[in-house]
């Protein structure tokens, strides 16, 4: 039986251990994360393992789970950093003809003509977002110039600390009565998809982000071949083996929005049958 080593605990680590026991693997956590980790005097609890699932969030703490693990990760260092980069998914995604959002970088420091520039190329409203966020932190959505210009402002001075490792934010198209989907890819194939949408309250509250730690439901859909075909390329493109392809769908376009390179594994019954037997094969091929 191989052994997996989990870095979280949350909902993933919770539904995937019973599905890949019967498959001969046990799911096992380490923490990596606010604790404290003894780098000389280690004893087992870093011992036994064959492989790990996906690699920390944290870079730094990372860096002492690999060196003290010492294993193949499904999802390594490397294709966190890929989809971490919001900016360098897009630019990958376009030069190879995927559908994406107008999409502009913005690297700080920059004057405020060159702001007042990239505002005039975007009807309102835009969405501005920093670059490596995750959940829907720190995304806004702006309507007019002088409010585009105030949160440039408020990020410009996050970005003079000289510990902010990013200085980096998108402005991007709004695309407006779009329905909102996480495809998820195994290996480079698709393997289910959830639709994300908010309550009605909540939309008619103004609310838009479509996150489900904000409040959105995750209904299990059965996407189109077209939409499929979209979130499979985009995985063989990053190259990453564990992916999720969130997709913004109108009557007129669908695009990629971002990926997530540490997805939420969702109930069982959301996905295409088999599953689990593909997530655990991916699992046994790196070793």
């Amino acid at each position: 039986m191989l052994t997996l080593t989990v870095a979280t605990r949350k909902e993933t680590f919770e539904r995937m251990a019973d599905p890949l026991a019967e498959r001969g693997i046990e799911v096992r956590h380490v923490a990596t994360e606010e604790r404290t980790v003894a780098l000389t005097d280690t004893g087992d609890e870093w011992a036994g393992f064959d492989v790990g699932f996906v690699h920390p969030s944290r870079l730094m703490e990372g860096g002492v789970a690999d060196a003290l693990l010492d294993v193949p990760w499904v999802n390594d260092r490397d294709a966190i950093l890929t989809s971490r980069n919001k900016a360098g998914v897009i630019a990958r995604l376009a030069r190879a003809g995927l559908p994406v959002p107008r999409t502009t970088l913005i690297s700080n420091p920059v004057d405020e003509a060159e702001l007042v520039a990239v505002s005039s190329r975007f009807d309102p409203p835009v969405v501005v977002k920093p670059n490596s966020t995750t959940r829907g932190t720190g995304v806004v959505k702006i309507t007019d110039r002088d409010s585009f210009l105030g949160v440039a402002d408020y990020l410009g001075l996050i970005h003079r600390n000289p510990a902010t490792g990013d200085r980096s934010f998108l402005v991007q198209e709004y695309i407006e009565d779009a329905t909102d989907y996480r495809a998820m890819c195994i290996d480079g194939r698709y393997a289910g998809a959830v639709e994300r949408r908010l309550p009605d309250a909540a939309r008619a509250a103004g609310d838009w982000k479509h996150n489900v730690h904000r409040g959105a439901e995750a209904t299990g859909v059965d996407l189109p071949e077209n939409l499929r075909e979209i979130a499979e390329r985009t995985a063989r493109l990053l190259d990453i083996p564990w992916l999720g392809v969130d997709l913004l769908v109108t009557d007129e376009r669908a695009v990629v929005s971002e990926t997530n390179a540490r997805p939420t594994i969702d109930d069982e019954t959301k996905y295409e049958p088999g599953f689990y037997d593909e997530l655990a094969a991916l699992i046994e091929a790196q070793v």
